[in-house]
């Protein structure tokens, strides 16, 4: 059957940020919707924003397109550009390459929750306002190419 039980799919609040850039996502939690529905092709999240979390460090991706679908209640989609308030039924996309660093933070009181789709061959990216990047073999790196001790969760 083509309907997920998300339910049935683990809920977890990991990354691979080394310290201390991993403390402002400790608050999300995620799904991860490909491997239980045999997509292989495309990766998916089904995510919940705690009040005051961020979905991420601000990046964008050299080979991967990306998608977000906003489900239920706000946040804030922080880019280059500047910051515009996101609610459900919104959606916003990034093609591949296009290097307008972007995340979202929820300033409200209550969760948030959103898809977030990507497609492509992970090519690594860049964080715009910190000193790492990662890459395709899956490393964080600061921009000096010197690693960091942790690795990125795929």
């Amino acid at each position: 059957m083509p309907k997920l039980d998300l339910e049935a799919i683990e809920l977890v609040s990991s990354t691979g940020y080394p310290e201390p850039f991993d403390r402002v996502v400790a608050g999300r939690w995620y799904r991860r919707l490909a491997p239980p529905g045999g997509l292989t092709r495309m990766g998916a999240s089904h995510v919940v924003l705690k009040p005051g979390a961020w979905s991420s460090q601000r990046h964008w991706h050299h080979g991967e397109d990306e998608l977000l679908v906003m489900l239920s209640g706000e946040a804030v989609l922080i880019e280059d550009g500047g910051r515009t308030e996101l609610r459900a039924g919104d959606v916003c996309a990034w093609p591949e390459g296009t290097e307008n660093g972007h995340h979202l933070v929820n300033e409200s009181e209550f969760d948030c929750i959103f898809v977030a789709i990507s497609a492509g061959t992970d090519q690594g990216g860049e964080y715009s306002d910190i000193d790492m990047c990662w890459t395709a073999d899956g490393t964080y790196r600061h921009k000096d190419d010197s690693p960091y001790d942790a690795g990125r969760l795929k």
